[in-house]
This record gives C-alpha cells, structure tokens and sequence, in this order.
C-alpha cells in the first residue's frame, strides 16, 4: 500500500506561501477560508469609524468656536452695561460717553470726522478700518481739569497680545484725528504677565473685568 509522504509544518507553511505570492487571486479565497465574515468586514468598519471620528473632531471644532463666540458675547454685553461706569472711576473721568460700540450705533458727527480725515488723507484706509472695528471708543473729560480725552478699548476673555496691538493702533488713530488726549485700553477677564509687560511697554492699560455675575 503506498502511503502518501507528509511535508512537515514549516516546509507545508513555505509551500503554501510561495504558492499565493505565485498566485495573488488565491489568496482572498484562502482568507475567505480561514477568517470570518466579520473579520473580513473589519477594514470597512474600521474606514467607517475614521470617517465618524473626523465627524466629531469637526463638531468638537464648532463647538468650541461657538462657546468662544458666546463668551465673547458675554464679555461686550457686560461691557456694555457697565463700561462707562469702570471706565470713569479707573480713570477719575466724567460725562463719559459710549462713541462706539457692539450694541449703539456710532455717533455721526464721529464717522463725518474720521471719514474728513481719511478724505484729507490724515489717516490711511488702514486706520479708518481699525477704527471702524475697534471693540469700544468713548469720549470724557478728566475730572480734575474738564480736559477731554479719548478712549480706544478692545476687548477679549483672556487679553493676548493682538489685543494690545489692536488697542495701541485704535489709539493712534483717535490721535491723528481729534489731536486730544486718548487712552489705550485692553480689558478682559484675564492677562498673563508676559503679555502685561507687552502692555506697559506699549501704553496699553489692562482693565480686569469680574466675572462674577450681578446679584
């Protein structure tokens, strides 16, 4: 009787491969013969679960942008209410009032200015907008001397130091224009000490901003 000869495991497993990477159509129907339908269904699902997993890092992504952007709605709205009020006591000011803002419109005997200014070629298209976009401009007289000066305010949670660049240029601006006395402020909740010293250095005066809400 002849007895067929066995390969041994390892020589079996050599011939097995060197016959797939002969035959590449062989080996998804030695796969379909070896694993199950849901492991062969896993690249698909893992394809799938990529494609979810981008999904939700980009809600995340909205997510946050519109707590920001909610935020910082809070902050101007609470400006709002109250800037005349920190602003005159911080700085011993009276008849302060609000030029500017996100909620008012602006006065029109400002825009008539500064749009004469930009005519006359005293401020560039550059500071026009920047005053155009400021957070807040106001305008008082200081208590001790009835003098009048000028306020450039911009506003943000946590003061950076685009911040203080955005206010120091509104600023700037408010000077060429009106040739009185102006005030460069940046107020939010919070600042870091470096971006603090930025703000000395430039002349930029950081106004905090409580959060605590009112009773």
């Amino acid at each position: 009787m002849n007895v067929a000869k066995q390969l041994d495991p390892t020589s079996l497993v050599a011939r097995i491969i060197a016959e797939l990477q002969a035959n590449p159509d062989a080996q998804q129907l030695l796969l379909r013969a070896l694993l199950t339908n849901e492991f062969l269904g896993m690249p698909a699902r893992l394809d799938r679960i990529e494609r979810d997993i981008a999904e939700l890092k980009a809600d995340v992504a909205v997510l946050k942008k519109d707590v920001a952007d909610l935020k910082g709605s809070d902050l101007e709205n609470r400006l709002h209410r109250k800037i005349r009020a920190l602003v005159s006591q911080r700085f011993e000011l009276r008849e302060l009032r609000v030029v500017q803002g996100p909620v008012q419109e602006p006065f029109a005997d400002f825009v008539k200015q500064i749009g004469e200014a930009l005519d006359g070629a005293r401020i560039t298209d550059a500071q026009h907008g920047r005053l155009e976009a400021t957070d807040f401009i106001l305008r008082g007289r200081r208590r001790a001397d009835r003098t009048p000066v000028w306020i450039a305010l911009e506003a943000s949670n946590a003061v950076g130091a685009s911040d203080i660049q955005r206010a120091g240029a509104s600023a700037e601006a408010l000077r060429t224009v009106f040739e009185e006395d102006v005030l460069a402020i940046a107020a939010g909740y919070s600042i870091d000490p470096r971006t603090a010293k930025r703000a000395e250095a430039a002349q930029v005066t950081y106004l905090e901003v409580s959060q605590a809400r009112p009773d």
